[in-house]
C-alpha cells in the first residue's frame, strides 16, 4: 500500500505543485495544512506515514514546533521542506530528530529519495522499539540477574534484578 503523507505548505502554489509530484510517484496525500495547528489537527483525523514540513509557515506555530509536536503525539516522520537554509532554523529544526531535510527548489527524484528513506528508516526504528520492549519483558520475566561489561569501555552495566540479588 502506498505512502500516506501530509503535506504542509503555506504558498498554496507551492502545496498543490507537491500534491501533484506525491500523487505522480505513487503516493497518497493524506491532507494539506497551511498552518501548524492544521497540521496537527489533520494529523490527528488521518494518521499519515509521513509529513512533508515547510519551516516557515503563517500563523503562531512554525512547523519546526509543529513538528515537535507532531512526533510527540503520533511518532510521525516529517521531512522538512525549506527555501532557507540559515542556521538558526536549521539548528532548531535538528533538534526535533527529522528524518529528512530538502532545499527548495528540489527535483521529484530527490524528494522521492528523501521519502523513501525517511519511511525505511522510521520502520526501522519501529523494530528495534519493539524488540527493545520484547527484550525488557523477557528480561523481566526471567527473573534472572543480568550484568553486562563493555570491555572496550570497561563499563558494567547490572540489570535491577541483579542489584536485588545481591542486596544493593
Amino acid at each position: 500500500m502506498p505512502a500516506q503523507i501530509l503535506v504542509v505548505e503555506d504558498e498554496n502554489i507551492v502545496a498543490m505543485n507537491l500534491q501533484n509530484r506525491l500523487q505522480s510517484l505513487g503516493y497518497i496525500v493524506a491532507g494539506v495544512a497551511s498552518t501548524g495547528e492544521e497540521a496537527l489537527a489533520r494529523a490527528g483525523e488521518v494518521t499519515p506515514d509521513l509529513v512533508l514540513m515547510d519551516i516557515r509557515l503563517k500563523g503562531d506555530m512554525d512547523g519546526v514546533a509543529a513538528a515537535e509536536t507532531l512526533r510527540a503525539r503520533h511518532g510521525v516522520p516529517v521531512v522538512y521542506l525549506t527555501a532557507y537554509a540559515d542556521s538558526e532554523p536549521l539548528t532548531r529544526a535538528r533538534m526535533t530528530e527529522p528524518a529528512g531535510y530538502l532545499l527548495k527548489p528540489f527535483e521529484a527524484r530527490e524528494l522521492q529519495t528523501a521519502i523513501e528513506l525517511a519511511l525505511h528508516r522510521h520502520a526501522a526504528e519501529k523494530r528495534l522499539r519493539q524488540s527493545e520492549e520484547r527484550y525488557a519483558l523477557a528480561a523481566a520475566a526471567g527473573n534472572d540477574g543480568i550484568w553486562d561489561w563493555n570491555l572496550t569501555t570497561d563499563e558494567v552495566h547490572f540489570s535491577l534484578r541483579w542489584k536485588l540479588i545481591l542486596g544493593y
